[in-house]
C-alpha cells in the first residue's frame, strides 16, 4: 500500500520572520530619504526636506551650515549666507541620503513686489557702499553725514555693518527703498544673515532715537515715532528685514481746521507686509520695462527705476514710460548715467535755439543755466498741450490777473540761459570793510524773443503789482527797467531779439568769450549746447577768483592778503566741492540725463 505523501509546511511564516529581524537589525526601519539633486538655491529662502504627513517616521537632517541638527519627519530650513552645502538625511549614525546645494545671495530685487512703481537700491553692500558712504561723507562731512543718515530707515544698522566686528547685515545683498501704489510712505529693506537678530538691532536703533518699540508674537513690531506720526512696521521675510515707514500728515496751516485723529486714515502698512510674504516668484527683478532701460545706462554702484502709471488726461503733455539711472562712485568723483523712456519723441523730435548769451559773454562764470526747447514745447512744458484742461486752467488764473498769455506763448523763441559771476574784489571789500561777509557778484540772464509787446506788458504789470520803484528808457528798438532789488541794482533790457536782464555789480574788466563752447569742452556730450537742459556750478572757479585779487581799492595789501588766508582757510573747511554738472538732451527713444560731482583732490 503506497504511503500518504507528507505534508511540507508553509514558508510564510519563516520568511515573515526573516523578514522581521532583517529589519530589526538594521535599525532603519525601511527608511528612506529623498533630497532631490544638486541645485541652486537663494540665501535666506527656506527649503523643505522630507515629509509633512503626521504618520511619517522622524528622520534626523544635518544641514551642513552649523546649525543644530534636527529629528522630525520633515522641515524647512534656510540658509543664512552664500556657499556650498552638505545636507545629509540620518537615522542615528547611518547615512540615508546626501545632497551639495548651492546657497547664493537673494538678489534685492527678488525682495521687492512686482507692482512696485519706484525702486532705488544697491545691489550688493560689499563694494559698493563703502564707496558711497565715503563720498557723501567727504562731501557734507562726517558729522553732517551721520546726523542726516541716522534718520533715514535701516542705515543706522548699515552703517555699524562697516566696522570691524560681527554683523547681522549680509554684505553679499543688498539695500534700498520702494513705493508701492497702493501704500502712502516709502518701504526700506536690507539683506541680513539672521532675521531674528537682525529685528532686534532695528529695534534697539530705534528705541536709541527715541521711538517706541512694540514687538508682536510673530517677531515683527509696531514702531510709533517719536515726532506723533503713523505708526511704522518692521518685520523680516527670507532673508530680508522690512521697514514700512507711512507718510505723516503735513502740519496744518495757521487757521486751517485740524481732522481729529479718528477721521484721519493712516497709511495700511500691513498691507506691505501682505504684499512681501506673498511674493512667490521673481519681485521686481524681471520687470520688461526695467531689463530694457537698464541695458541702456552704464553700470555703477547705486540705481534708481521709476515707472509710475500716468493719469490718462496727462498723458498727451507726460509721454515718459519710465525712468532708470545708476551712479558710479570713485574715491572723488560721482558720475550719473540715466535714461528716461518716452512713448513718443520729447520736444516735439526738434532742436531748440542756440542762446546768443552763451555764445559770447564774460567768461568765468561761477554758474550756468540753459534751456533750450522749441518754442511750441516750452509752451507745452510751462501751461500744458493746446486745449488742454492744464492749459485752459492756465490761461483762465492768467486772465483774472489782467493778462492775456496766448500772445505770450507765441512771443518766447525756446532758448533761457543764466550765468552767474563772483566779484571777488567787491567781496573783500565789503568783508573788510563791514566785518561780514556779503555775497557780490552778477547774474545774467537772457531769454530769446520773437515778439516783445506781450513781454513788455508782462514785465510792467509785475513791477507795478510788486510796488517797486523803477525808472523806465528808451532808446532806438532797446526799451531799458532800471530798479533795485534786495540792496541790488537790477537792469531788464528788451530788444526785438531778445530780453536781458543783469543784476548785481557791474561787469567790467572781463574777458569776452563763447562761453558756451568752453562749457561744451569741459562736460562733453554737447552739453549747453542747442536742444540740451545743462546744468553747472563751479566751486573751483570760484576759489581762483578768491586767490587771484592782487589789490582792492581803499584796502591795505596785508589786510587783503590775511583776509585771502583765512577766506580759503573757511572754504576749504567747508566743503571739498569743486564742481557739479548735469545735462538732459532728447534721444532716440527718449532722454539722455547725465551728471557728475567732482571733489577736489586729498
Amino acid at each position: 500500500m503506497a504511503s500518504r505523501p507528507r505534508a511540507h509546511p508553509s514558508p510564510l511564516p519563516f520568511l515573515l520572520l526573516l523578514a522581521a529581524v532583517g529589519l530589526g537589525a538594521s535599525g532603519c526601519r525601511g527608511l528612506r530619504a529623498d533630497l532631490g539633486p544638486e541645485r541652486t538655491l537663494e540665501a535666506g529662502v527656506p527649503e523643505a526636506f522630507g515629509s509633512t504627513s503626521p504618520k511619517a517616521p522622524s528622520i534626523t537632517w544635518d544641514f551642513g551650515d552649523g546649525t543644530p541638527p534636527q529629528t522630525v519627519p520633515g522641515v524647512r530650513h534656510a540658509w543664512a549666507t552664500a556657499g556650498r552645502y552638505t545636507v545629509r538625511a540620518l537615522d542615528g549614525d547611518k547615512e540615508l541620503a546626501r545632497v551639495v546645494l548651492t546657497v547664493v545671495p537673494r538678489p534685492v530685487l527678488r525682495a521687492v513686489p512686482e507692482d512696485a512703481q519706484t525702486v532705488l537700491w544697491v545691489p550688493r553692500l560689499r563694494g559698493n557702499v563703502e564707496g558711497l558712504v565715503n563720498f557723501y561723507g567727504r562731501l557734507v562731512g562726517e558729522g553732517n553725514m551721520r546726523q542726516t543718515l541716522a534718520d533715514t530707515p535701516l542705515v543706522p544698522l548699515l552703517l555699524r555693518s562697516l566696522g570691524p566686528g560681527p554683523s547681522e547685515v549680509d554684505p553679499e545683498e543688498g539695500f534700498g527703498f520702494f513705493l508701492l501704489p497702493d501704500f502712502d510712505g516709502v518701504v526700506a529693506l536690507l539683506g541680513v544673515t539672521d532675521s531674528r537678530a537682525a529685528l532686534a538691532a532695528v529695534a534697539r536703533e530705534l528705541r536709541s532715537a527715541g521711538h517706541r518699540v512694540l514687538p508682536r508674537e510673530d517677531g515683527s513690531a509696531r514702531v510709533e515715532p517719536v515726532d506723533g506720526g503713523n505708526a511704522m512696521l518692521l518685520f523680516a521675510d527670507r532673508g530680508y528685514v522690512y521697514l514700512a515707514v507711512p507718510d505723516s500728515p503735513d502740519a496744518p496751516e495757521p487757521g486751517e481746521t485740524v481732522k481729529a485723529l479718528a477721521v484721519a486714515e493712516s497709511p495700511d502698512v500691513e498691507l506691505v507686509r501682505r504684499k512681501v510674504e506673498a511674493l512667490s516668484g521673481p519681485g521686481i527683478s524681471e520687470n520688461a520695462l526695467l531689463a530694457e532701460l537698464r541695458g541702456k545706462v552704464r553700470d555703477g554702484s547705486v540705481f534708481l527705476f521709476s515707472a509710475p502709471p500716468v493719469p490718462e488726461a496727462e498723458k498727451e503733455d507726460m509721454p515718459v514710460r519710465g525712468f532708470f539711472g545708476a551712479l558710479a562712485v570713485q574715491a572723488d568723483q560721482a558720475e550719473l548715467d540715466g535714461f528716461l523712456s518716452s512713448s513718443r519723441p520729447l520736444l516735439g523730435g526738434a532742436r531748440g535755439p542756440a542762446s546768443q548769451l552763451l555764445g559770447r559773454a564774460a567768461v568765468g562764470p561761477v554758474a550756468a543755466a540753459q534751456l533750450s526747447v522749441p518754442p511750441e514745447e516750452l509752451a507745452r512744458l510751462v501751461f500744458g498741450s493746446p486745449e488742454s484742461p492744464r492749459r485752459q486752467r492756465t490761461l483762465e488764473r492768467w486772465r483774472k490777473q489782467g493778462l492775456d498769455a496766448e500772445p505770450l506763448l507765441k512771443a518766447l523763441r525756446g532758448d533761457v540761459a543764466m550765468l552767474v559771476y563772483f566779484d571777488a574784489a567787491a567781496f573783500f571789500r565789503s568783508f573788510i570793510q563791514d566785518q561780514r561777509p556779503a555775497p557780490k557778484g552778477t547774474v545774467v540772464m537772457e531769454a530769446g524773443l520773437a515778439s516783445v509787446p506781450p513781454v513788455l506788458q508782462l514785465i510792467q504789470k509785475q513791477l507795478q503789482d510788486n510796488g517797486l520803484v523803477f525808472q523806465k528808457e528808451a532808446q532806438g528798438n532797446t526799451t531799458r527797467f532800471r530798479t533795485r532789488l534786495m540792496e541790488q541794482p537790477v537792469s531788464l533790457s528788451l530788444t526785438p531779439e531778445r530780453a536781458t536782464l543783469e543784476a548785481g555789480e557791474v561787469l567790467n574788466g572781463r574777458e569776452l568769450g563763447d562761453v558756451g563752447k568752453t562749457l561744451r569742452t569741459r562736460f562733453g556730450a554737447e552739453a549747453f549746447g542747442p536742444g540740451h537742459l545743462s546744468l553747472m556750478v563751479d566751486m573751483g572757479q570760484l576759489r581762483a577768483d578768491l586767490s587771484g585779487v592782487r589789490s582792492v581799492p581803499g584796502v591795505a595789501t596785508a589786510k587783503l592778503l590775511m583776509s585771502q588766508l583765512f577766506v580759503t582757510a573757511l572754504l576749504e573747511k567747508f566743503t571739498p566741492f569743486e564742481y557739479g554738472f548735469l545735462d538732459f538732451s532728447p534721444v532716440d527713444g527718449g532722454g539722455r540725463l547725465q551728471g557728475r560731482v567732482v571733489l577736489r583732490e586729498r
